[in-house]
């Protein structure tokens, strides 16, 4: 069964950058994308951007383009979100996730993920 260990969340000032990681075992991910997903309290969980690990194909929400970048090391089983220019919006816990063989269509739907992280908390507060 596949597990799923986030890191690098913290607390930042608005402009400032945090690098997550989503470190993936139990199995090798060429047949998953991996999924950064936001929650924010009284709020459905959101996607932020998402990457088909096994041809890179990626996805961004609008708010996150432009500012966030996401990547993968394919030798590590390793997800990064490389998010610049944070601001009070994008403050909530940040989750990953597996989607075992990913449709383009749905490649980024929360429902469709069938693994999740226990999720790191990431906060843009002066």
């Amino acid at each position: 069964q596949l597990q799923l260990v986030e890191s690098g969340g913290g607390l930042v000032q608005p402009g400032g950058s945090l690098r997550l990681s989503c470190v993936a075992s139990g199995g090798s991910l060429n047949n998953y994308a991996i999924g950064w997903f936001r929650q924010v309290p009284g709020k459905e969980r959101e996607s932020v951007s998402c990457i088909v690990i096994s041809d890179g194909m990626t996805y961004y929400d609008e708010s996150v383009k432009g500012r966030f970048h996401i990547s993968r090391d394919k030798a590590k089983n390793t997800v990064y979100l490389q998010m610049n220019s944070l601001n009070q919006a994008d403050t909530g816990i940040y989750y990953c996730a597996a989607d075992f063989m990913p449709t383009v269509e749905y490649m980024c739907a929360a429902n469709e993920y069938d693994y999740w992280g226990q999720g790191t908390q990431v906060t843009a507060s002066s």
